[in-house]
């Protein structure tokens, strides 16, 4: 199964992976001389050679496209799943959400020189790969914490994610499904600029730039205190 890609297209229905002798003599690309058959390479084998090059630029080529507006890259180990069970998570999963079956070298080629290659520790076992495309992490997660609870499939968990270029752990995934939203970020905000008492309404009277660069820090303090 780690070599299928589910989104992959189905190869082109024109070309025949085997031939038989009597169909390799009128072909102009292939000289045939039965005399001589064991010093030519049989066509049928670069055919396929030719169809798995294809097939393995198609799947780089995928990956990277949903790598776009990506907002978190995450493995999973399928080991032992069945189709009925990636037919039943796939359809459980938010819109925004992808779940590809994709092999880790030509995974790894796809994040090569990209702030996804702090993913590349997961380049082992049979992974299933997790495109999350909004900011709400923790509702695409979800989903497969849930699928995975009622299945019991306790053995099946992330061997890892990336999130703003940072490689996170088996472990560590856990702090990404408790991150707050976005909008828990700007109500705690705004509830703490409207407090006389905070320290950051000093900073009202500083130059619109320098009040900016307040907010971004504040912002990120309430977020690593979620996770911690």
């Amino acid at each position: 199964m780690e070599s299928t890609l589910f989104l992959s297209k189905p190869l082109p229905s024109t070309i025949k992976p085997t031939h038989s002798l009597s169909s390799l003599s009128p072909n102009p690309f292939f000289s045939f001389k039965p005399h001589n058959l064991s010093t030519h390479k049989h066509p049928t084998t670069t055919i396929k050679a030719a169809i798995s090059r294809t097939k393995k630029e198609e799947t780089v080529e995928t990956v990277q496209k949903h790598l776009e507006n990506c907002y978190l890259l995450a493995a999973i180990n399928y080991k032992g799943f069945t189709v009925k069970q990636f037919q039943d998570l796939r359809k459980s999963l938010p819109e925004n959400t992808t779940l590809l079956v994709a092999k880790n070298t030509l995974v790894e080629k796809a994040v090569q020189d990209t702030q996804w290659e702090a993913i590349k520790p997961c380049m082992k076992g049979m992974n299933a790969w997790l495109f999350v495309h909004s900011e709400e992490i923790p509702v695409a997660i979800k989903p497969y914490r849930t699928f995975q609870k009622e299945r019991k499939l306790e053995d099946n968990d992330f061997t890892g994610a990336c999130f703003e270029g940072k490689f996170y752990g088996p472990d560590e995934v856990k702090r990404l499904e408790t991150m707050p939203s976005k909008a828990e970020v700007f109500a705690k905000l705004l509830g703490s600029l409207k407090s006389p008492g905070n320290a950051l309404v000093g900073t009202i009277q500083a130059p619109a730039r320098d009040l900016v660069l307040v907010l971004k820090a504040y912002i990120k303090k309430l977020e690593d205190e979620q996770q911690q």
